[in-house]
């Protein structure tokens, strides 16, 4: 015995078509983006300007200078009349010149040179003395500015002392003859390159160069500040130390 099943009827919107049905819901492929193309054959693609075009209408204004007073002679001009550098500076080298030779000469020393105390020619010795050492092998820089520093506020100290309050030595000018002074024991680090350590040669070249250092320094001291000449003495005493103990540098 066979049973019959109630099947609902299928009802299609295109009235019973089912193709009908498929071709609606199906989308057509569209075609992708073109941009639009350019009548000028020479033009770059994708592009929506024209270089040519670009270009021809771009103008750039030439640069309009004013006209001023000062021209290339001008300023040429302006150069010739300024000071050289080294006198801006400070920097008198033939002053320089002029002390060191009066140093060279321990007989005769002019001490109106060293009235003007400076720190040029002063720098110029110890770092000649510092480049000396070093070809000996030897790194004396900071020791060398070191010492030199203490030095002369030493002589600073002694010299007030022993002068009171009529003693016008000032620290600058103190520091300044020490500096000048020092130019013979720079040509002993240089002699000492050339003789052997350790012996009796150099032993009595060292003696001679302290001696004359301290001479200078002690007759420029006396005559360049006032109560001087009491305490020569004990002024070349003070100069003796302080030079015997920049000779030990180049000695050891």
């Amino acid at each position: 015995m066979s049973k019959e099943f109630n099947v609902p009827p299928v009802v299609f919107p295109s009235g019973g078509n089912p193709s009908a049905a498929g071709t609606q819901q199906r989308r057509l492929p569209t075609a992708p983006f073109q941009p639009p193309r350019s009548s000028n054959p020479n033009s770059i693609p994708f592009m929506s300007f024209d270089i040519g075009s670009t270009a021809a209408s771009t103008s750039f204004s030439a640069p309009q200078f004013g006209h001023n007073n000062i021209g290339i002679g001008g300023g040429a001009a302006g150069f010739e009349d300024e000071p050289p550098l080294l006198e801006e500076l400070g920097i008198n080298t033939k002053q320089i010149w002029h002390k060191t030779l009066s140093i060279l000469n321990p007989v005769r020393v002019k001490s109106d040179l060293h009235e003007d105390a400076d720190l040029s020619g002063p720098f110029l010795f110890l770092m000649a003395f510092g480049l000396f050492q070093l070809l000996a092998g030897k790194l004396h820089f900071g020791i060398i500015l070191g010492w030199v520093t203490v030095a002369s506020l030493f002589l600073y100290v002694v010299f007030n002392m022993l002068a009171g309050r009529n003693g016008n030595l000032d620290l600058y000018r103190c520091l300044s003859l020490i500096g000048y002074c020092m130019l013979p024991i720079v040509i002993l680090s240089a002699v000492a390159l050339f003789v052997p350590q350790g012996g009796a040669a150099i032993l009595a070249v060292t003696g001679v160069f302290v001696i004359w250092s301290t001479r200078v320094c002690a007759r420029l001291l006396v005559e360049l500040a006032s109560c001087g000449d009491e305490h020569r003495g004990l002024i070349a005493y003070a100069c003796f130390l302080i030079y015997m103990l920049f000779s030990l540098l180049v000695i050891f």
